[in-house]
């Protein structure tokens, strides 16, 4: 088959997954916000919307044996995330900014899944080690986003409250039919893009952990960095950085926890994967940081991480 016919069947993928994600968390977030979810459970809900092409890449390679673009995904998108999300909506709007105790709770759990994550990669942890560890972070943060649904002293620590509107009639019944067909098409386009992109990568002599990292990692990470920025506009600090967060977070632990726990990624990952996952450790870490200025992230600290996310991608292209 032809490189140019592999192209196109490459943006056919592409396009199909990029608009069925745009669709799933548009749908979702309607229906988060006319039942008055908080800011924090509405942004874990649209991550795990518009974080489904990047995870469904992620899984997708590694079960059809491509560990290195699997890895690369996730990896390369969480990098991208940083800068995309927080960093361009803090350009674009020229300021990000929410509550301490919103900051400590979405940046810790960020931050320590991923320093957990970087162990397994350096063969420090095990693979039932890390994912379990990943777990025990996890579920007590689910647990208070849950929970501050009804209850009020949560709610307002994790953000301002909407005011609920239950939806009816069309506002309900639409979402409920059109979220399981946007996820049908997100995975069957997730499956065609891995695999185009796997033959334009060979075509094109190029490794597969560069293909996952830059190609795939970007082009399944727009439906997160126009929801982000989006939220940004919108001066909804709180729903973004949970989105952020979260959706990184949700990329560490279905992307490459759960596929080692079956599959297993060898003794430690190869020296520029375990390079990109410090890499992520130390934006991670600076994203928190900027956030946690008393006027919050501004144009300048948004660019120090747009300006992260480009040097990120220039290692990736000299060294891999």
């Amino acid at each position: 088959m032809s490189t140019e016919l592999d192209s196109v069947y490459f943006v056919i993928s592409l396009v199909a997954t990029l608009y069925a994600a745009s669709l799933f968390a548009d749908r979702l977030d309607h229906l988060g916000e006319r039942f008055g979810l908080p800011e924090a459970l509405l942004g874990l809900l649209t991550a795990a919307a518009a974080d489904a092409p990047e995870l469904a890449s992620a899984i997708t390679a590694v079960a059809t044996g491509a560990k290195g673009v699997g890895l690369g995904v996730v990896v390369g998108s969480n990098v991208f995330n940083l800068g995309a999300m927080l960093g361009l909506s803090a350009v674009v709007t020229g300021c990000v900014r929410l509550r301490p105790q919103t900051l400590a709770l979405e940046g810790g759990v960020a931050l320590g899944v991923t320093g957990v994550i970087s162990l397994l990669g350096f063969g420090v942890l095990p693979a039932w080690a890390a994912l379990g560890l990943s777990l025990a972070v996890v579920a007590p943060y689910a647990a208070v986003v849950v929970l501050s649904r009804h209850e009020d002293a949560f709610v307002e620590a994790l953000g301002e409250p909407h005011r609920a509107h239950p939806p009816h009639g069309r506002a309900l019944w639409e979402p409920l039919l059109l979220i399981p067909v946007a996820v049908t098409a997100i995975v069957f386009g997730s499956i065609g893009m891995v695999h185009w992109a796997l033959r334009l990568g060979h075509s094109a002599g190029l490794p597969n952990v560069l293909v996952g990292t830059l190609l795939l990692a970007v082009l399944t990470s727009l439906p997160n960095a126009y929801t982000g920025v989006r939220l940004g506009r919108a001066g909804r600090g709180s729903a973004l950085v949970s989105e952020t967060m979260n959706s990184n977070t949700i990329n560490l632990v279905g992307g490459i926890a759960v596929p080692a726990l079956v599959v297993g990624f060898g003794a430690r990952f190869s020296n520029l994967v375990a390079g990109d996952l410090v890499w992520l450790v130390v934006a991670t870490a600076a994203a928190i940081a900027l956030l946690a200025r008393p006027a919050g992230m501004r144009r300048a600290g948004g660019a120090l991480l747009v300006a992260s996310w480009i040097a990120f991608a220039a290692v990736q292209g000299i060294f891999g």
